[in-house]
């Protein structure tokens, strides 16, 4: 069985890292997978976006459109930008918090992600909204998005993992002083 994720965002919101957790957990549990990474103007808050295919027969990380199982969307508007790679019956789990381009900061334009959100909701079979601005000011660091949006895939059943197996390919990646902060967001619930 294969397995297509896509997961989506900007510069600095922990994406790398998330690709790079699941596939060490792949790893880990002897099913082969690849990844690439496409960071673009990620330092600048560009686009990030990781594909990662697990399972046998897999031969180069991309994947078509709609073939993808899940979207991880750290960013509503990159969960849509991504959406054509969605396979009928796959799913999207999104941070409900916009981060606004510098484009419309400096046009002043108006963007509060709620647009992009109606928009997933009508286009996609399920949608689960993640209230990532709770989540991080609940946790104190909003440098855990990315352990609060794995922990929501773990837990609505995308990702053939528990999190416990994430938590223990966690503690031997990020430094000892962010264990216990990434372990309470990766069990983080609303």
């Amino acid at each position: 069985m294969q397995s297509n994720i896509l997961i989506c965002g900007v510069g600095g919101q922990g994406i790398v890292l998330a690709s790079k957790l699941i596939a060490a957990t792949a790893m880990a549990h002897d099913i082969p997978v690849m990844s690439a990474e496409t960071i673009g103007m990620a330092q600048k808050g560009g686009s990030v976006f990781s594909f990662l295919r697990m399972g046998d027969d897999i031969y180069c990380p991309m994947f078509p459109e709609k073939t993808a199982d899940i979207i991880i969307g750290f960013e509503p508007a990159e969960a849509v930008r991504m959406l054509p790679y969605l396979k009928d019956g796959g799913q999207v789990i999104v941070n409900t918090h916009p981060i606004m381009p510098i484009t419309a900061v400096l046009s002043g334009s108006d963007y509060t992600g709620a647009e992009m959100l109606d928009y997933l909701d009508r286009s996609s079979a399920e949608v689960v909204h993640v209230d990532g601005i709770k989540a991080i000011e609940d946790l104190g660091s909003p440098k855990v998005l990315n352990m609060v949006m794995l922990g929501a895939a773990v837990r609505n059943g995308v990702l053939p993992f528990s999190v416990d197996d994430i938590e223990d390919v966690m503690k031997k990646t990020v430094k000892p002083q962010f264990i216990e902060l990434n372990s309470k967001a990766l069990r983080y619930t609303l």
